[in-house]
């Protein structure tokens, strides 16, 4: 089932590549398979997309932790943070600034 979810969002961003809902949902689709690097790309491109995304700067940091890019996921978080500061997302910006400190 996992891969009929994958090939429908692929469809969806297809269609729509700046579709933020679609874009996200198969990142995380590539996350939980374990296709990393696919899951890392499409981050990358919901958030040229979708710069005010916050969800995909903590979700795309964490992305890269596990592949062990943590000087990018540093740089990510950082972006996240700025970005969650002007949109006044508290929320997401505390949980970037807790991964960011995680990483010292």
């Amino acid at each position: 089932m996992a891969n009929g979810r994958v090939e429908i969002l692929k469809s969806m961003v297809e269609q729509n590549p700046a579709d933020a809902f679609g874009r996200y949902g198969l990142a995380m689709e590539y996350v939980n398979s374990g296709d990393l690097e696919a899951a890392v790309g499409q981050f990358q491109t919901l958030l040229q997309h979708n710069p005010n995304y916050a969800a995909g700067y903590f979700h795309g940091g964490q992305t890269l932790e596990k592949l062990g890019r943590v000087d990018e996921a540093k740089a990510l978080y950082r972006k996240g943070i700025e970005v969650t500061t002007a949109t006044g997302d508290g929320h997401t910006r505390s949980e970037l600034e807790g991964a960011l400190s995680l990483l010292g």
